[in-house]
């Protein structure tokens, strides 16, 4: 297996991982449900399954959030959390640019710049999660804690109830 570069930067950082694969079907639609069928190739708990979600505010300083597949993001949370007006995703067309990686294997480890990252607090209720490895196909198993300290990441409260 191919080294990624979130890998690289997990193993520079000495943080503890496994990777699991899936075979990739290409669908990784806007809407709900990519992170969803991921977690039902790999067999495992989707809400532990956190998909990349990244972002632009009005200032256009771009923004990473990590939520569960099962939970959608809350813009009025994610606006607070960045202390952004307004906020947006990134158009899927833009995601490679600003940070290396393309739709559906988009990691918050390893972009092209390192951008403030928030976690939903989910994260924290389950002694592993799965993140993109940053390709498709391929996911990274880590705890929590590992991640926020990885990516120098805030925890906080982005679930749309």
């Amino acid at each position: 297996m191919k080294k990624t570069n979130a890998m690289r930067i997990l193993d520079g950082l000495k943080i503890k991982y496994e990777t699991l694969s899936y075979e990739d079907d290409g669908e990784h639609e806007l809407s709900r449900g990519a992170a969803e069928n991921i977690a039902a190739k790999l067999g495992i708990n989707p809400a532990a399954c956190f998909k990349t979600i990244v972002m632009r505010n009005e200032s256009k300083q771009i923004f990473v959030f990590c939520q569960s597949a099962i939970h959608e993001i809350n813009l009025k949370k994610a606006r607070n959390a960045s202390a952004s007006k307004e906020i947006n995703p990134v158009k899927p067309d833009e995601l490679l640019a600003l940070t290396g990686y393309i739709r559906g294997g988009c990691s918050p480890l390893g972009m092209k710049k390192k951008f403030p990252t928030f976690i939903d607090q989910t994260a924290l209720d389950f002694e592993k999660i799965y993140i993109s490895a940053g390709v498709r196909g391929q996911q990274i198993v880590i705890s929590p804690a590992d991640l926020l300290k990885a990516t120098d990441a805030q925890s906080v409260d982005l679930v749309l109830e």
